[in-house]
């Protein structure tokens, strides 16, 4: 049998009420019981940085949490990055600078970007290298993810 928590959690500004089993990751909670299928999950080892999301601000890898954890905490997967009609400054570059071929790791980029880019409004693109050296992608060779991430920081700062 099965132990279960009842959990109150915001996700994308939207307050979220549900039984969870305690062993539940939120990733399996955002991707299945939530329907945000853009928290992708590929190692679940929180290496790859695919399931990559906003805690609180914060980018975690949702593999490693339970949804018990995120307990009246606020999640932003990315989903909800974009306002409503349009989109991210971060993802208008990434569509502008071709910083995604399959898409697999681009939630997981984005999501660990807002984060660094909001803490560093004005990177090398060494600092990109690094804030990104946790999220692995097999197809761009990170060259346009960097120059992606630059003109975002430009546009943030107009």
């Amino acid at each position: 049998m099965s132990e279960s928590r009842a959990i109150s959690v915001t996700v994308n500004g939207a307050r979220r009420e549900a039984e969870v089993p305690v062993r539940l990751t939120l990733a399996d909670f955002l991707r299945q019981r939530l329907e945000l299928t853009g928290t992708h999950l590929g190692c679940e080892h929180g290496v790859c940085g695919a399931c990559t999301v906003l805690l609180d601000g914060r980018a975690v890898r949702s593999c490693l949490l339970l949804a018990v954890q995120v307990n009246g905490r606020e999640v932003t997967t990315v989903e909800g990055l974009a306002p409503a009609g349009g989109l991210h400054p971060l993802q208008e570059a990434f569509r502008d600078h071709h910083g995604l071929q399959c898409g697999f790791c681009t939630p997981g980029m984005l999501t660990t970007l807002v984060e660094f880019l909001r803490e560093n409004p004005n990177p090398t693109a060494d600092e990109v290298r690094i804030a990104i050296s946790g999220n692995l992608c097999r197809c761009t060779g990170y060259q346009g993810i960097v120059e992606a991430a630059l003109d975002a920081a430009k546009r943030l700062r107009a």
